[in-house]
Parts: C-alpha cells; sequence; structure tokens
C-alpha cells in the first residue's frame, strides 16, 4: 500500500511539472500550510522582493480634530464584520482620523493586491513624460517582437492594456488555482504565464477587467526605463511623496514585479498616493505627476460602461462622486474630490458583495456615511 501511495504522490508531481502546475506546491506552500485558504495581506514576506525605498519621510500633518470623533456604530460594525485592519480619512491635506483593529499599526505594511494596478499605470504616466515611452498608443509588440507573431498581437497598444481593452484570453479567477492569476502569483515566471496567453477579442473593442494585462504593460514600461520599476517608483513617487517607509513590491524568480499586484505598504503612505491625485499631481507646488495624464487615469470609458478609468475604479454616479485604487479583500484608497477627501480601507474582506454593477457595495458606503460624519 506504501509503495502505491508513494508512486501514486510521484507520479502527481511529475504530471504537475510536465504540464506547469508546478506553482501549486507554492500555493499550497504559502497558504495551507499557514493555516490561510487563500492569499491575504501578510504574505509579503513570503515572496522576493524589490524594495522601494524612500529617503527624506514627512508625517502626516493632524488636523486639529484628528481622532476626536467617535466612529458612529454603522461604519464600525461594517469594519469589524469585514476584517478590517486601518481605516484613515484625510481631509484637506491633513490626517483627520486613524484607527486599527486586529493587531495592526501605523507600521503595518499589508498587501495593496491590484491597487497596485493603479501604481503600475502612474509609472507609464512618468515614463510618457520623461520621453522613455513614445506615445501611449504606441504597440506592444514594439517591446517584443514575438508579439507580431501573434494572431491579433500587433493590434495591442499600451493603452488597451491600461484601460483592461486588451482582449487577452485570461480569466480573472480568483479562486480556481488552475487558473492563471494563480500561476501569475505563485509561479516563478511571469513572462511564461502571460506571454503563451493568446488573443480572445481584437484589442480596444470591448472592457475586461484582467491581470493579466497589467503585468504585461508592466513588462513594457520596464523594458523602456532600463531599471527596476521598484526603483523607479521609488525615485519618481515614493521619495518625493515623503513616504514614511521603505515597501516591497513582490516579484518573481526573474525579480520581474508583479505589477498587478503586491505592493507592501502601510496605510498612512497608501493615503498619500490618494492625496497627490486629490493634488492633480502635485506635492508641494511640484508637479510629480502631469495633471493631464492623471486626468486620463480618472476619466471613465465608455466600453467600461463608465466605471473604470486607467487603473482606477469610478463612481460619478453616486450621489458623492468617488474614484479609487481597488485591491482584492478590500484594499481602497479613496478620492472624494467635492469634499477634498482621501480614505484609506485595509482588510480581509473575503466575501466582499460587488452588486453596484461590478464595484464593492462597502467602498460607495464607507463615502457616503464618511462625509457625513465629517463634512
Amino acid at each position: 500500500m506504501l509503495k502505491y501511495i508513494i508512486g501514486g504522490a510521484a507520479a502527481g508531481v511529475a504530471f504537475a511539472y510536465l504540464f506547469g502546475y508546478d506553482y501549486l506546491f507554492s500555493g499550497i506552500a504559502k497558504t495551507y500550510l499557514k493555516g490561510k485558504s487563500s492569499a491575504n495581506i501578510d504574505d509579503g514576506k513570503l515572496f522576493p522582493s524589490n524594495i522601494i525605498s524612500t529617503e527624506s519621510p514627512k508625517l502626516w500633518e493632524e488636523d486639529p480634530a484628528y481622532n476626536k470623533s467617535t466612529l458612529p456604530k454603522t461604519i464600525v460594525e461594517n469594519l469589524i464584520q469585514s476584517n478590517t485592519a486601518s481605516f484613515l480619512v484625510i481631509k484637506n491635506g491633513k490626517l483627520l482620523h486613524e484607527q486599527y483593529w486586529n493587531g495592526y499599526n501605523q507600521l503595518s505594511k499589508t498587501n495593496s493586491f491590484s491597487m497596485a494596478k493603479a501604481v503600475t499605470v502612474m509609472l507609464l504616466g512618468k515614463a510618457l513624460e520623461e520621453g522613455k515611452i513614445k506615445s501611449i498608443d504606441e504597440k506592444f509588440s514594439n517591446f517584443f517582437e514575438d508579439f507580431k507573431n501573434k494572431e491579433l498581437g500587433n493590434q495591442l497598444t499600451l493603452k488597451n492594456l491600461a484601460q483592461m481593452e486588451s482582449g487577452l484570453d485570461w480569466d480573472e479567477d480568483y479562486k480556481n488555482p488552475f487558473r492563471p492569476n494563480a500561476k501569475a502569483y505563485y509561479g516563478r515566471s511571469l513572462l511564461k504565464a502571460t506571454f503563451s496567453k493568446r488573443f480572445k477579442a481584437e484589442p480596444g473593442m470591448r472592457f475586461e477587467y484582467q491581470s493579466g494585462s497589467t503585468q504585461l504593460l508592466g513588462f513594457a514600461i520596464k523594458k523602456s526605463i532600463n531599471q527596476t520599476l521598484a526603483s523607479y517608483l521609488s525615485e519618481k513617487f515614493w521619495t518625493p511623496l515623503g513616504m514614511e517607509q521603505n515597501a516591497e513590491w513582490s516579484v518573481d524568480n526573474s525579480r520581474m514585479e508583479k505589477t498587478y499586484c503586491c505592493i507592501h505598504s502601510n496605510s498612512r503612505d497608501f493615503a498619500k498616493l490618494g492625496q497627490l491625485f486629490l493634488d492633480d499631481g502635485k506635492v508641494d507646488g511640484i508637479q510629480v505627476l502631469n495633471s493631464d495624464f492623471i486626468e486620463l487615469m480618472r476619466t471613465p470609458t465608455k466600453k467600461s460602461e463608465y466605471i473604470y478609468g486607467m487603473g482606477l475604479w469610478i463612481n460619478h454616479d453616486n450621489p458623492i462622486k468617488h474614484y479609487y485604487f481597488l485591491g482584492l479583500q478590500g484594499q481602497y484608497i479613496i478620492m472624494v474630490p467635492d469634499h477634498n477627501m482621501v480614505i484609506v480601507r485595509t482588510g480581509s474582506y473575503e466575501n466582499s458583495p460587488k452588486n453596484d454593477r461590478g464595484r464593492p457595495d462597502q467602498v460607495r458606503f464607507l463615502v457616503n456615511e464618511t462625509v457625513k460624519l465629517f463634512n
């Protein structure tokens, strides 16, 4: 019996490696063997990473009313029931409210998950601004000639990737371990996980949110800047914004950043990214990111039915208009321009309902209730 068990296990391992499913072993080791059922906000230390360094940390200025208001029961219950780690409110450029749960604090670094997609698009904007990339309409095949040989591959542009209109054959499934997201997250090669994909639609024809699109965009940006994306992010944003801590960006075995995901930082620094958008790309009067590009990021596209721009989710049909960075399990950096407010929420909301045209119900709730409280 033991012989058959060992033989069967060996055959299973051989099958996994032969057909490219060896990443499953990494996934099991980083989840089930750690007492988790899926990716989580604290798994940064389990992956190799590139450092996003800061040089001159600048603490948030506290509003005179900092933490003097008690959150109403409705908000507290929502945050606790959704397994929240942090909740921050910035108003008029000052820290107004800051609260943590479940052992987290202002120094805790958690996984951005897909909030990193917007950061990747920011890097695209900076590369365009510096002339490292000629045009947002430049073809992806100009960076990687192999795509010229793919059917429809020569039509794909960087803008298609940023707006989630690539037409890539990518199933955005977070639960099925045999789908591409799992391979990209736990696998050893992001290039193999993404470049092997074909197209199921003509680029630019329809909106479909896909992690693979942002990962391809990351490959093009990295090739154009000739340095790591983490170091470029440090130079162009992390240091100019005066981030309080270094951050880490998870990478694969070739040190390529997971550009669809996985910047591990604290909530105060995430909030500074939101403030940059409220200030139209300026920090202390210095233009850090071109305001026209920021406007392009937060302008909803027709093909997305006006809920997505470039890396940002948008809600202009809510009475209180807002747009936001969005990550798996409820990672939010929310900008509320009419009230000059940034709201940050991090945590592990694994069953977050998305009845608002694919957008998380919690975002709209937090916007409406927080503005009511601090208006």
